[in-house]
């Protein structure tokens, strides 16, 4: 298979409204609103086009100038992957084009993660794909928020959960504190390449039982019967931004790695 990057499109959710913090793509790190940040790692990353799906003028208006595509969504979508849906129908996306949907919290995603969950995508028929990193402490792997994961010797996802995956049975019983090598403990990173003809069929899945359960969107896509595969990220994903304390230390982030 040839290492070379496929063309691939960066499709950017951007939503004004923020329960835990409000107007967060205009909050400034380091000075720069935090939209603009993301807009220019999904640059950096080569893609041959980034579009931003806002449903606020002002998001609109803190991009000016930046070289990104604005598109103007609907303000009641009830997700992201909704509201690139619609991106997609507006731009009218070849079916099988890359759409890497980079979370519109993610100032410091590295560009060469995003281009490798466009190249995971090209690598695999399945229509839609994401990244994973190694777990490597047993605090992490316990706890809920952190998203786990466990996939096939084909690479693809078997399925995402908050509680601890795989469960190292013996070694458990006998200790929960030390994760016992060998056991492949994945984090799941939230970034997903989508092929555009799959977007639109995908927002009209029924929600289902284990999506509800465990509040993973992701899970729907295998429900219904459809493949994720799953990589390796070539370089960590510092954490997104959902709370006031994520911003000072993002603040912290950014003036260790200028």
């Amino acid at each position: 298979m040839s290492n070379a990057v496929p063309p691939f499109i960066v499709a950017i959710p951007a939503r004004y409204g923020s329960t835990r913090l409000p107007a967060k793509p205009l909050r400034e790190i380091g000075g720069v609103p935090m939209v603009v940040r993301v807009a220019q790692r999904a640059l950096q990353a080569g893609a041959r086009q980034v579009v931003v799906a806002v449903d606020d003028q002002r998001i609109a208006d803190a991009l000016a100038g930046q070289g990104v595509d604005i598109c103007m969504t609907r303000s009641d979508h009830a997700s992201g992957s909704d509201r690139l849906a619609e991106c997609a129908a507006l731009y009218g996306w070849a079916e099988d084009s890359i759409v890497v949907n980079l979370q519109g919290d993610e100032p410091f995603a590295p560009a060469a993660g995003i281009r490798a969950v466009a190249k995971a995508l090209a690598g695999d028929n399945a229509p839609v794909a994401t990244l994973a990193t190694p777990i490597i402490d047993a605090e992490e792997l316990f706890d809920p928020n952190v998203v786990k994961l466990v996939r096939g010797v084909n690479g693809r996802a078997l399925y995402f959960s908050r509680a601890p995956l795989p469960w190292a049975r013996d070694a458990f019983a006998a200790d929960r504190h030390a994760l016992p090598s060998g056991s492949p403990f994945l984090r799941h990173i939230g970034i997903y390449a989508y092929r555009a003809g799959f977007l639109d069929r995908y927002t009209r899945l029924s929600r289902t039982p284990l999506e509800q359960t465990e509040s993973l969107e992701q899970l729907r896509v295998l429900e219904h019967g459809h493949a994720i595969a799953v990589r390796l990220t070539p370089e960590p994903f510092p954490p997104g931004i959902d709370t006031e304390a994520d911003l000072e230390r993002a603040e912290q982030w950014l003036r260790t790695h200028p």
